[in-house]
């Protein structure tokens, strides 16, 4: 007996109003736009209104996929969230967007993964789809990252925005919908990027927060080449599991974090350049929320076919590594 597929019904994305340009950067930190846009490849970013918190990015993404799904948020039967910036340290963001959402008999969790949750949620959600225990599962990424974004340290503020993107997972024929999947942490190196404090192993103090223990904190060299070591090992064991040949492949979307990284995976897993998907340089990286933000920009402006196959790649903290592939419905 073949298992059923989990495939995308709907997909939504959504970014705040204020636009965040390098120049607006170079009034805050000793940088320069020619620096940014060189050593990251970002040019603006977004950030959330002082109203507004990731629930709310959660949900107007939400709104947008449902539509694209042509469903009712009534039919939703669980809800995962996948984000490192909640509104509140509990409850779950999940449970507060079912609330926004007026969904009834949903269950909902948050999954903190950082740069990756988008990809092991999408994962995750799938596998209630392929047993038969839901029908239709809601998966979110949204990140308030500026609200974490330590503004004195001109390494870090220049990479991070805000935004959320929104998936609704329906069943479909085996052998369509997602293909495959892997993931890889190496916890030892989790200490390369992190909010130092504020947890039980470090609660949070007068001191720890004048020096900005309760921000971001990363060290950018060393994600760089684990990412650029991992990404082909992670990658080759996704396509491997699918069956695919890299020239299968019709569109690979990565995480948006620097344009360096993406440049480098490029070479080594010589994928062409037309058919990866970069956005990174009017949004920045907005973490869990960049790989689908990414990917309905690139289905509303040039479309996505019946049958492409889709390689989603993931880095981040942890350091975790996380890829799929989707043959698109």
């Amino acid at each position: 007996m073949e298992i059923r597929g989990a495939c995308i019904a709907g997909l939504g994305a959504y970014v705040p109003q204020r636009v965040l340009t390098n120049q607006d950067l170079c009034d805050i930190v000793d940088t320069s736009d020619q620096w940014i846009v060189e050593h990251t490849g970002i040019r603006e970013r977004r950030m959330l209104a002082e109203d507004q918190a990731t629930s709310d990015l959660a949900y107007e993404a939400t709104l947008l996929a449902l539509e694209d799904a042509d469903i009712p948020a009534d039919d939703i039967d669980l809800i995962i969230v996948a984000s490192v910036t909640p509104d509140v340290p509990f409850p779950a963001t999940a449970s507060l967007l079912q609330a926004k959402l007026g969904v009834r008999g949903a269950g909902t969790y948050d999954l903190m993964s950082g740069c990756t949750g988008w990809v092991q949620a999408l994962a995750t959600g799938s596998q209630f789809i392929q047993s038969g225990s839901c029908e239709r599962v809601l998966v979110v990424a949204a990140e308030a990252l500026t609200r974490v974004t330590n503004w004195t340290d001109r390494s870090t503020c220049v990479l991070f925005g805000d935004g959320a993107c929104a998936a609704v997972l329906e069943p479909c024929d085996p052998g369509q919908g997602l293909l495959s999947f892997a993931m890889d942490t190496q916890g030892d190196a989790a200490h390369l990027l992190t909010i130092p404090a504020g947890g039980s192993r470090t609660p949070m103090t007068p001191e720890l927060l004048a020096d900005h223990k309760d921000r971001l904190h990363m060290d950018g060299h060393e994600v760089f080449k684990l990412a650029v070591r991992g990404i082909p090992e992670i990658v080759g064991q996704t396509m491997e599991k699918a069956g695919l040949e890299f020239d299968d492949v019709d569109l690979c979307v990565m995480h948006q974090a620097n344009i360096r990284i993406m440049d480098a995976a490029h070479r080594r897993l010589d994928i062409p350049y037309e058919k990866m998907v970069i956005n990174l340089d009017k949004y920045g990286n907005t973490s869990a929320a960049s790989l689908g933000i990414a990917l309905h920009e690139h289905k509303c402006e040039k479309g996505i076919a019946p049958g492409d196959h889709i390689l989603m790649v993931a880095f981040g903290a942890g350091f975790s590594l996380a890829a799929a592939v989707f043959r698109w419905v």
